[in-house]
């Protein structure tokens, strides 16, 4: 798959991210969403991700494989950012009203449905830089199916601690794909050493 291919299918989805990374932390701070929070700093993680690998993409593979490492570092910021919000909203578990919740979640969910769309041709053969963006659009959507269910259950349950725990999860998410990324960036940094030598 052209590298031009790819440096077009990350620029479309860092405006989806960009964009609604805005509309979600907005609606998270009026209601008082830890998971929406997470998931708007995500967005914006997303966007910034996608923007590195727009240019990245153009690079030589050792150098792809070392801003592969950065990325799985940038990875790791949403998941910092979430157990702080989190620690702050346990001390005030109060439940975030379930409407806006849920309709934000839904409109983040087809963002990210959206973004995943453009990216999965490119999972398999970008290498770690492909791989890292289609990780991010893939767990962005699992979470917001996880914020939906929260909202759900916080219908039945008046308490925030099933936002808290989906923002928490949100936060587990992010870790794990920046593991992921990790280890393909320094897969393909072997194998172009290897490929030199």
């Amino acid at each position: 798959m052209p590298a031009s291919s790819l440096r077009r299918a990350v620029l479309a989805v860092a405006l989806i991210n960009l964009g609604y990374a805005v509309i979600e932390f907005t609606v998270a701070r009026i209601i008082g969403s830890v998971s929406l929070t997470a998931d708007s700093i995500d967005f914006l993680e997303d966007a910034i991700l996608n923007l590195l690998i727009f240019f990245a993409a153009a690079w030589s593979v050792q150098r792809r494989a070392r801003i592969g490492h950065v990325l799985a570092l940038v990875i790791l910021v949403p998941a910092v950012a979430t157990v702080v919000t989190a620690v702050v909203k346990i001390l005030d578990p109060t439940r975030p009203e379930t409407i806006p919740l849920t309709v934000t979640a839904l409109g983040a969910l087809l963002a990210n449905l959206a973004a995943a769309s453009i990216l999965v041709r490119h999972r398999h053969r970008g290498g770690s830089l492909a791989r890292a963006a289609w990780l991010s659009a893939r767990n962005d959507a699992l979470a917001n199916v996880a914020v939906i269910g929260a909202a759900l259950v916080a219908l039945v349950w008046v308490s925030g601690w099933p936002d808290i725990v989906v923002g928490l999860g949100i936060g587990a998410l992010n870790a794990d794909a920046g593991v992921k990324v990790w280890r393909a960036a320094s897969k393909e940094r072997l194998e172009a050493k290897q490929a030199e030598a």
